[in-house]
C-alpha cells in the first residue's frame, strides 16, 4: 500500500514538473512569435511560416505526416534520400530555453545551448516533433554532437555520420559510402526502396525549393528593403518543419508579395538602416533575440550566413553523371565541398563566402554570434574579424546562452555596433548632400 502511494505521489510530482515545462516552454515560443508579428514591414504570405512555428512549439503538435518522420542535425545529411525513401526529414536542432535548463542537468556544464536544449526535450519526452521520429541522424560536425548521439541511442532509433575533416576526393569517396548505407538504413527504417526513380522525384522535390529560394535570394538583397532579415530567418527556420514542397508553395507567395512591392516602389522602411551580415553559431528558432533586437535597435539583417539560415539549400546538387550513383555522388559533393562550416579543418572557403555576401548584400556591418561552448565556431572568429578587417567591415562578436538574462547587454552592444556603423556613413553623407529620410 505505502508503495503504491510512492507510486501515486511520484506521478503526481512528474504531471505538476511536465505542466510547468509545457507552460513555460509555450509561452516563450508564443511570445516570440508575437514579437516578430508585430515587426513592421512583414511581406503577405508569412501566415503558412509562423502558423508552422506555433504549431510545433505553441500547440506541441507533431508534423501531422501521413509517412514516417526522419529527424536530421545538421544540413549535411541530404533531404532527398529521406524523400526517395517515401519519409519525410525534420530538422531537430533547438533554440528552446526551457528545454536548455533541463539540458543544464544532464549534458556537461560546458556543453553548447543548443545541445542542451535536445538533450533536454528528449529527456522530457513531451515535444512531439522529438517523439514521432522513427531514426534520427546525427551528422558528427563537433564533439558534442559525438557525445548527444551516443545519449540519444539510449532512447530512439540513431545513425551517426562521420563527417571529414577535408574535402578530397577520398573523403568524397568514402562520403557517397555513407550515403549508401543512409539510403540501407532508411529501407530498413520505412519498408521502401530508393530507386533512381524515386530519387530523382525526390530531387525534383528539393529543386523546386531551391529555386524559390534563390528567387528570394535576389529579391531580398535588393537596396531599398523588400523584407526585414527577421522575418527571412523566420522563413527558414519553418523549414525545419515543413514538406519542402509546401514550403516552396509558401514561398512562392512572399515572392510574388516581394515582386509587388519592388514594382510599386514599397519597401520595409524609409530609412537609411545599417545593413548587417549574421554569422557564426546558428539562430534556431525561439532563440530569435539576436535578429530582433538589431532590427529593433535601427540595422536591418540584409544577409545570413548561419547554417539555419539559407546555407542548407544554397547549393543545388549538380548531377554530372545520369545514373544512381552520379545522384549520389552529387549528393556527397553538395553536402562537402561548397559548405562553409567550421567543422573542416581548412576553412578558407567560409572567408570567400562572407566576401561575396558582403559584396552581394551592401554589408556594412558583420555580427558574429557565438552560442556560449561553441568552440568550432569560435575559433574562427580572430581570422575572420583580420580578414574583414582588410575591407574595412566592421566586426563584433557576440556571445549569447538559451536564456533572457543576456538581452541588455547584448541590446547595448548591439545598438553601439549600429551608431557605429551610422558615424562611418556620416562623412559619406556630407560629401554626396544626400539626407536621411
Amino acid at each position: 500500500m505505502r508503495s503504491m502511494i510512492t507510486i501515486t505521489r511520484e506521478q503526481e510530482r512528474k504531471a505538476r514538473q511536465d505542466k510547468r515545462f509545457i507552460n513555460k516552454q509555450t509561452q516563450t515560443a508564443a511570445k516570440y512569435l508575437r514579437r516578430i508579428d508585430e515587426l513592421s514591414g512583414a511581406p503577405d504570405g508569412m501566415k503558412p511560416f509562423l502558423d508552422t512555428l506555433n504549431r510545433i512549439y505553441v500547440e506541441m503538435q507533431g508534423l501531422n505526416a501521413t509517412q514516417k518522420t526522419i529527424g536530421t542535425y545538421c544540413v549535411m545529411a541530404p533531404q532527398e534520400l529521406i524523400y526517395a525513401a517515401g519519409a519525410v526529414p525534420v530538422k531537430l536542432c533547438s533554440g528552446n530555453y526551457t528545454a536548455f535548463f533541463v539540458g543544464e542537468d544532464i549534458a556537461p556544464r560546458d556543453a553548447c545551448p543548443l545541445v542542451k536544449a535536445v538533450a533536454g526535450f528528449k529527456n522530457t519526452g513531451l515535444m512531439p516533433v522529438y517523439e514521432d521520429c522513427s531514426l534520427m541522424i546525427v551528422p558528427v560536425t563537433c564533439d558534442c554532437k559525438k557525445k548527444i548521439a551516443g545519449m540519444l541511442s539510449e532512447q530512439c532509433e540513431v545513425m551517426t555520420m562521420h563527417i571529414p575533416t577535408s574535402k578530397g576526393d577520398d573523403e568524397i569517396d568514402e562520403f557517397v559510402s555513407q550515403l549508401y548505407d543512409m539510403a540501407a538504413r532508411l529501407e530498413d527504417i520505412t519498408g521502401n526502396q530508393v530507386t533512381y526513380d524515386s530519387l530523382a522525384e525526390a530531387f525534383r522535390i528539393t529543386g523546386r525549393a531551391q529555386y524559390e529560394l534563390s528567387e528570394f535570394i535576389r529579391l531580398k538583397k535588393g537596396n531599398p528593403y523588400l523584407i526585414r532579415g527577421t522575418h527571412a530567418m523566420t522563413i527558414m527556420n519553418a523549414a525545419a518543419y515543413m514538406h519542402a514542397e509546401d514550403w516552396a508553395a509558401a514561398l512562392h507567395e512572399v515572392n510574388r508579395s516581394l515582386k509587388e512591392r519592388a514594382g510599386n516602389g514599397q519597401r520595409v522602411t524609409n530609412k537609411k538602416l545599417p545593413r548587417i551580415l549574421l554569422t557564426g553559431s546558428p539562430i534556431v528558432f525561439p532563440n530569435m533575440k539576436i535578429p530582433l533586437l538589431i532590427e529593433e535597435m535601427g540595422g536591418i539583417v540584409a544577409g545570413d550566413e548561419t547554417c539555419m539560415g539559407e546555407r542548407g539549400l544554397y547549393d543545388p546538387p549538380v548531377i554530372t553523371d545520369d545514373s544512381f550513383d552520379g545522384m549520389m555522388r552529387a549528393l556527397a559533393n553538395r553536402s562537402l565541398r561548397p559548405c562553409p562550416c567550421p567543422t573542416f579543418a581548412d576553412n578558407s572557403q567560409r572567408i570567400y563566402r562572407l566576401k561575396q555576401l558582403i559584396k552581394d548584400n551592401d554589408i556594412q556591418g558583420v555580427i558574429y554570434h557565438v552560442l556560449r561552448g561553441c568552440l568550432v565556431y569560435d575559433f574562427e572568429y580572430k581570422r575572420i574579424e583580420e580578414e574583414l578587417g582588410q575591407l574595412g567591415i566592421p566586426v563584433i562578436r557576440l556571445e549569447s546562452d538559451y536564456n533572457e538574462e543576456d538581452v541588455e547587454q547584448l541590446r547595448i552592444r548591439i545598438e553601439a555596433f549600429i551608431e557605429l556603423i551610422k558615424l562611418k556613413q556620416e562623412p559619406e553623407k556630407h560629401k554626396t548632400g544626400r539626407r536621411y529620410l
